[in-house]
């Protein structure tokens, strides 16, 4: 064990020092305060949905979310909960803006003896710059939450594509050996070659193949009829 010299020790003691003049919580209380400070406005913290607010709302906004970009896989359910739950924080800061503005107004006019459509504007004016600091906190909050679920959506968007692209060629390629197996009068089963689609999802691929063709010969035939 090697003897510390006394640049290390007097180090040691600055930081020793340090910390004694540090502005951070030092009780266990004050620890744990602290550590809530996000659960305040719930902008921040891993605590999503706030002891004040609807737990089956919440369930509804998320439901809503999940329907309009029906996920499949792990990643994409990821990427539509942060979306949701960006959304819902979205919709608090609205609402804490709102709640800010008419604390303010709930004062008293800052003139008095003039017309009501007066009093109101300075009203406003006053509760404005009353509550400048927080909403200039929340506008940052917005900014931050608005990047963060247009890059989410991007995320999810080109996931999306790309699955739907591998979807389609796979069910195009077995579209194509369901018929050869056909044409020769065998029967076929998807998933010994490993593909999952459902029956449903096969049948609707093969009527919407037939009604392209039914469509391309329609089309070739009048094409032939209108050159003759």
């Amino acid at each position: 064990m090697s003897i510390p010299n006394r640049a290390e020790i007097k180090r040691a003691e600055i930081n020793r020092a340090n910390a004694q003049h540090s502005t951070g919580p030092k009780t266990e209380a004050g620890k744990k305060h602290s550590s809530l400070n996000a659960l305040r406005h719930g902008l921040t913290g891993q605590i999503v949905v706030m002891p004040t607010e609807d737990l089956q709302a919440y369930q509804s906004h998320l439901e809503s979310f999940t329907g309009e970009y029906d996920p499949k896989g792990a990643t994409e359910s990821h990427l539509v909960q942060a979306l949701a739950d960006t959304s819902w924080r979205l919709n608090r800061v609205a609402a804490l803006e709102t709640n800010l503005l008419m604390l303010g107004l709930a004062g008293e006019a800052p003139v008095t003896g003039a017309p009501q459509q007066v009093q109101d504007a300075m009203t406003i004016v006053a509760s404005l710059e009353s509550q400048s600091k927080a909403l200039s906190n929340l506008s940052l909050h917005s900014q931050r939450l608005s990047r963060q679920f247009e890059k989410t959506v991007a995320q999810l968007r080109d996931l999306q594509k790309t699955r739907l692209e591998k979807e389609n060629r796979d069910l195009e390629n077995l579209l194509n050996i369901m018929e050869m197996y056909e044409s020769k009068g065998e029967t076929y089963n998807p998933s010994d070659d490993g593909f999952v689609f459902s029956e449903t999802e096969i049948n609707q691929a093969v009527l919407a193949r037939n009604r392209k063709l039914l469509i391309d010969e329609a089309w070739d035939h009048h094409h032939d009829t209108a050159a003759a």
